[in-house]
């Protein structure tokens, strides 16, 4: 039986962020809900079916990004977004592109980590209790005062230890006793929450500046260089250091590495790496970057030799990682890109053929934009209503003046420089501007944005036919 979100549920997550664009949420509910479907054919079919990978085509600000955003909340699966631009600028060295395999396989890493960590929590509880009564008393709960304790039969009669005269048990006895009364006293106190604020001196290990080493899985140099530098400081000791911290922040300290100590890195692996490959997905942006227009510009062989690059991860072809092994050929690739200097048809036909779904996202108007100010459970007037309500300031935009800002960002998309849905950022900052300079001046005060107001901050922009100069 397949569980997990339906596509229906998908697009209705989405809508709650991301105004329009149905074709594109159609598509990706559809590509995700295929992932699970998959997963519960029998297994002489599974391996036949291959992930149908969508390319996403749209000016900026039009909700690419955010779409991407979104599915990686959504989904129980590895995720991972990635700029091509990252691996392609040209002058600029960047990382092989196997190394989103890699980043994707420590996403899952640390998911299953997680997940692990959260069943273990409870278990954990009573460990971290002794390690915390451990630094509040030193000394108080040492082994070999244990076996100075006298030991009782099931009758009931008293057995002492051989090794030393009744006397000196009886002198151990006591010290043991009163350590252990002290002990519980603490104990009573911790769980009280009256020593939070105590501080104590803990053991922690250095954190490594940078990525772990990962010299057969093919590491950028920086990577090789971090990785030595982490290996020296092992190698001679210097990967812990003392830290004087409160025992509310050493709780937490002592639980990350008691559960650290709980889970099997190998059983984390196992899962991770089942996981990448059978329900991983790679977001790709930008991808209209690496498309050269023109074959004689400068820097164009660098774009296709990224190009063929990409083609054998997302065709299908087995990454080396320090985890394992990845097999990229059921990872589901999203790319998108806005295309606006080039087009599709400029990637290597290869390419193109490995992303059989296209997507077309439509540049917003002034109903979406509306929409945009209204709707969303992050939208603009409710960000800003909230902001200036911790000054004390409140704030209300009437139905004219949502009106007129949606006017004006589809009026300066259409005559400058389509920037999509990030043109209201602008406007709204435009708008608020002295309103947030002088906010803590009015506590207490209501403010109303209408239509006029929004004129009269934005009248440049109304008078002056170069809308440009005045916005972005």
């Amino acid at each position: 039986m397949i569980n997990g979100l339906t596509p229906k549920q998908i697009v209705e997550k989405l809508d709650q962020y991301i105004i329009g664009q149905e074709k594109a949420k159609k598509a990706v509910a559809v590509a995700l809900r295929n992932r699970l479907r998959r997963i519960h054919l029998a297994e002489d079919i599974r391996d036949e079916v291959a992930p149908k990978n969508i390319l996403m085509i749209g000016p900026t600000g039009s909700g690419k990004t955010e779409i991407a955003r979104r599915l990686a909340k959504l989904v129980n699966a590895p995720f991972i977004k990635v700029e091509a631009t990252k691996y392609t600028e040209v002058g600029y060295v960047g990382r092989d592109v196997e190394s989103m395999i890699r980043d994707l396989m420590a996403v899952g890493v640390n998911n299953v980590k997680a997940e692990m960590e959260e069943q273990m929590k409870e278990a954990s509880l009573p460990k971290v209790e002794e390690k915390l009564l451990d630094l509040l008393l030193p000394g108080s709960n040492k082994n070999g005062s244990e076996s100075l304790k006298p030991e009782m039969t099931p009758e009931g009669a008293i057995i002492l230890p051989a090794h030393l005269p009744a006397e000196k048990i009886a002198e151990e006895d006591i010290k043991v006793g009163t350590e252990n009364s002290t002990r519980e006293k603490f104990r009573q106190m911790l769980r009280e929450g009256k020593l939070e604020d105590r501080e104590v001196e803990v053991t922690v290990k250095r954190i490594p500046k940078g990525p772990s080493m990962e010299i057969i899985a093919g590491g950028s140099l920086d990577d090789l260089q971090n990785g030595m530098m982490d290996l020296q400081n092992m190698l001679s000791g210097r990967n812990t250091k003392k830290k004087t911290v409160t025992v509310r922040e050493a709780r937490k300290i002592l639980q990350e590495e008691t559960l650290d100590s709980m889970i099997d890195p190998d059983k984390v692996s196992d899962i991770a790496k089942e996981r990448v490959e059978q329900s991983g997905i790679v977001f790709i942006d930008e991808i209209d970057k690496i498309a050269a227009k023109n074959q004689n510009q400068s820097g164009s062989v660098s774009r296709e030799g990224v190009q063929r690059d990409i083609l054998p991860i997302v065709e299908g072809s087995k990454v080396n990682t320090k985890w394992g092994v990845v097999d990229t050929t059921h990872i589901l690739f999203i790319a998108a890109g806005a295309f606006s200097m080039s087009s599709p048809s400029d990637l290597i036909p290869e390419l193109q053929g490995r992303f059989p779904l296209r997507v077309e996202l439509e540049s917003l108007t002034k109903d979406e934009f509306k929409r945009i100010l209204l709707e969303p459970k992050n939208a603009l007037t409710k960000q800003y209503t909230a902001l200036l309500g911790t000054e004390g300031l409140s704030i209300e935009f009437t139905e004219d003046a949502i009106d007129r800002m949606s006017f004006i960002a589809e009026d300066v998309n259409g005559r400058s420089e389509n920037i999509g849905a990030r043109r209201l950022h602008t406007i709204m900052e435009r708008v608020l501007e002295d309103v947030s300079f002088t906010a803590d001046e009015h506590a207490g005060e209501t403010l109303k944005i209408d239509a006029a107001f929004v004129d009269e901050k934005l009248q440049g922009v109304v008078a002056d036919q170069d809308l440009s100069r005045y916005i972005l």
